[in-house]
Formats: C-alpha cells, structure tokens, sequence
C-alpha cells in the first residue's frame, strides 16, 4: 500500500483518488479552492424569485460508459449517483443565413436531416465524412485513448493499419478534411466548431479530431439533473466512502523530488512536509513543471496554450423555445479565429471577437431555476488572459462589461433578444477561470488539442499527471480516462 497524495481536486483527480484508493491505497487530495470539481464548476445566485443554478464549467456529459465503468472499478453503480438525461436534439446549430440542423445521436437520422436542411449532396458528403470518422474513433479509441503515451515514438511504434493511418492523415488538419469532403458551407463551419471544443483553431488542428464528433453523435450528448456539477459531488462521496481524505482550502506549494525521485509535497502555511511515496498531479501540466517543481523545466507544447471562454451567467424571466444547446454562427468564422487566436506571423494580435459564435444552454430543469424563468449559460470562444499577442488583458477596466453587452447585442442580430428579459447577468472572463482554478491564463483545456499532450508519467520517479491539459486530452470523458491510465500505471509499478 502507498502513500499517495492527490494534487487537486477536479474530475480527474478525484477519479484518480477512488479508483486507487479502491485498490487498497492511502490517498489523501489538496485542493486550493473551497470546493471540489475544478473547471466542473457551480455558482448560485439567489433572487427574490428563487435562486439559480449554474454549470459554470462543460454542460453536455457524452461516452457515458466511461463514467460507469469507473464507478463500477470502484464498486458502485453510475446510477446510483447520477440522474443521466438524453438530449435530444443534442445541439441546434442556428447557421448566418438563418438555416437550423438539430444534432442527434442516430447516424441515419441526422444523415436524413442534414438532407432535409442542406440537400442530399450535403447528406451524402456527410455520411462519406461519418465512415472515415468511424475509421478514425476505432483507431485512436484502440491505441491512444486508453494507454499511455510518453513521446512521440510511442506515438510511432503503435501497430497503426494503412486504413487508420490514411483515415487519420498525419499532417492534414480538420479544416482541410473540411474542404476535402463537406461542399456546403454551413456543414464545414459545424466541423471547425469541433476543434475549439478542444482548444484547438481548426485550421491547424489534426485532421484526427474529426472523432471528437463521431463520438458524441454515435453514442450521444447527456444531461445530469441538477446539473453536470452533481458528477463533482458524486465522486467527492464515492472518494469519501472508499476512505480517500480530502482537504479542502489547501494549496500544494511544491513538490519534494531530490535525487530523481518524489518525496511528498508542501502545503502553503504548513512548515512540515507531507511525505508521499507518489504525487498525482491534477493541475495545468505548465504549473507543474513551471511552479511546483523544485527545478522548473520546460517542455515542448506547454506553451500552444488553449483557447479560453467569456461567460455570460443570465436570469432570464419567460420561457425562450431555445433548445439545451444552441449554437448561434458568425457570418466570418475565419475572422472569429483570428481574433480569438491572433496570427504573430501576420501581426494580427488576439481581440475580443467582435461578432463571435455564441454557445447558449438553457437546462429546462425544474432544480436549476424558479419557475417562470431560465438560468442561461452563455459561453464565447475568447483569448486567454495576458499582454502577449496572443492573449487579451480581460482585467482592463470596462472590457468585459462593454463586451458583455456586444454578446448580447449579437444574439439581438441573429433572433435571441433577451436584454428586456433580464432579471441579471455575472459575467466571467478568462482572468477569472484563471484566478479560481489556476488554470494559466484561463486556457480551458490547457494546452491546444493534438495527438500528443504531455505525458501521464512525469519526469522524476513516483510523479504522475492527470487532467485536461495532460494525455489523452480535456473534456470530461478524456479526463476520466486519464485517470484510468494513470491508475492502472501507479498498480503497475508498485
């Protein structure tokens, strides 16, 4: 049995912490903030109406059987803790020109209604898309997303197919898959969107996001009710009960790792060492290796920094007809990237995008809001936070609130006008996802989407990382199984 020590408190730590501890270790979790979840963050905001309940972090739970089969590693049942909603539709896209297409999880069905919408040469380019996807979900769901990959020779050595590796296409990014198959504008304007899902500018993400969609639209889009924070409060429990001890409001200064090897770590405050015989870390790979290392290294990658988010938080009276998830697009998505991106190259710094896609969830969940109202969620793509020219400094006095009425003022424009049904609005930049998870400039999803992020084994002995910004990636589902590798990783070499 070894001491392990948890380093952070969201999904994957947590994860991380119950499936070890099921398996008969000691483990004990730091968290910095005052509660568990990480970027699976909440927020309440009371009125006289009654108070509303938001998501603050993602808002759509997909490859359910990831979160069963970990529950079930740690003896328990998935449905024993959480209320799984299907959506449907799963997302509605609203395109510039007016034109709508209700994603769903039924390959057929949404074949038959892109065709209905676009036409059946859109349908039929889609569906040639969705087989090559297939090709390239099984490949990377084979032999990248359950093992672990240390460097790119690892990458190399896998026993890839011809098929896999002409359906992958090293060096073809998403948007040239885009060109090469989708004719009608409004289907390649769907697939870019995919990319940002993962931080990534789809005009330099891997062609191999494409299974980023085929995973969600094969086996479906869920809600939890009460909201996607309720798989926070599960796994705290499910950690509780398997003996895991877990501070709250304790940050984790450094990491003791003389000699090669982890010895524990430090807590702000507290003069005497918590020894450990491993540290998992579920922080930014860039905070690890730049703060919490007694020598701070540099590794290639942590500097391709994802994309970040401004939030809208609104109370709003009435009832809208909007679906869980809307979608509203920009006339120039080109122009949106590049603002949200910036192009060094081109002497284009990042901006706020002055008429950005709009992401809007309205949970029509009796639990999240008092009758007679909605509690929205209103997220755009955003630079992260800083003086770079990448980046944009959200701390500017009247920036956000001037760009917090510009978002509304673009769902005005494209048929969603709510600013008279307002009973409030919070608003959170990427500087404050910065200062309340620690996440280096309010990147979402650490480093940009690829094949390869840093690895799950870190570079001194008994040191693992899990998370989003680590292998195989962010988003709910990636994080849980990075913890299922760094587990099975710890059991193997104890």
């Amino acid at each position: 049995m070894a001491r392990i020590v948890v380093v952070g408190a969201g999904v994957g730590g947590l994860a991380t912490a119950a499936r070890l501890a099921a398996t008969g270790h000691e483990v004990t979790v730091f968290e910095r903030a005052d509660t568990v979840g990480g970027k699976l963050g909440r927020h309440v905001h009371d009125t006289s109406a009654g108070p509303f309940h938001f998501d603050t972090g993602p808002s759509l739970l997909t490859l359910p059987e990831v979160f069963a089969d970990l529950f079930e590693a740690t003896g328990a049942k998935l449905d024993e803790y959480l209320d799984l909603v299907p959506l449907e539709p799963i997302v509605r896209h609203v395109f510039p020109d007016g034109s709508t297409l209700d994603s769903c999880a039924d390959p057929t069905e949404f074949a038959a209604r892109i065709g209905a919408a676009f036409g059946d040469r859109a349908a039929a380019d889609w569906q040639q898309l969705w087989r090559r996807a297939a090709r390239v979900w099984a490949a990377s769901s084979r032999d990248v997303l359950r093992r672990p990959i240390d460097s790119p020779r690892d990458l190399a050595a896998l026993a890839w197919r011809l098929g896999d590796l002409a359906a992958i296409a090293p060096g073809r990014t998403l948007r040239g898959l885009s060109r090469r198959h989708l004719t009608d504008p409004r289907l390649r304007m769907l697939l870019d969107r995919y990319a940002t899902y993962t931080g990534a500018d789809p005009r330099r993400a891997p062609a191999a996001l494409v299974a980023v969609p085929y995973a969600e639209l094969t086996y479906g889009g869920w809600y939890l009710r009460g909201g996607l924070g309720t798989l926070a409060d599960a796994l705290l429990s499910r950690c509780l009960d398997l003996g895991v001890v877990v501070q709250t409001g304790t940050a984790v200064t450094r990491i003791d790792a003389a000699g090669g090897r982890v010895h524990g770590v430090r807590l702000d405050g507290v003069a005497k060492p918590v020894p450990a015989d491993v540290v998992v870390a579920n922080c930014d790979a860039l905070t690890l290796y730049r703060d919490l290392l007694p020598s701070p290294r540099r590794l290639a990658g942590l500097t391709d920094r994802s994309l970040a988010g401004f939030v809208l938080l609104l109370g709003v009276t009435g009832s809208s007809g909007l679906a869980h998830h809307n979608v509203f697009f920009p006339g120039d998505h080109d122009a949106e990237f590049d603002a949200v991106f910036g192009d060094p190259g081109r002497g284009v710094r990042a901006r706020p995008a002055p008429d950005p896609t709009v992401f809007v969830t309205v949970s029509d969940d009796p639990l999240v809001r008092p009758d007679g109202h909605e509690a929205w969620f209103v997220l755009v793509n955003a630079a992260r936070q800083g003086t770079s020219t990448g980046a944009v400094d959200w701390r500017r006095p009247g920036l956000a609130e001037a760009y917090a009425d510009r978002v509304l003022e673009v769902l005005a424009a494209r048929g969603v006008d709510v600013r008279d049904r307002l009973l409030f609005r919070e608003i959170r930049t990427p500087a404050d996802l910065d200062a309340s998870t620690g996440a280096p400039g309010g990147a979402i999803y650490g480093t940009a989407g690829g094949l390869l992020r840093p690895a799950n084994r870190g570079p001194v002995h008994g040191l693992w990382l899990v998370g989003g910004s680590s292998h195989p990636g962010g988003g709910l589902p990636m994080v849980t199984l990075s913890a299922q590798i760094v587990a099975t990783d710890i059991g193997a070499a104890a």
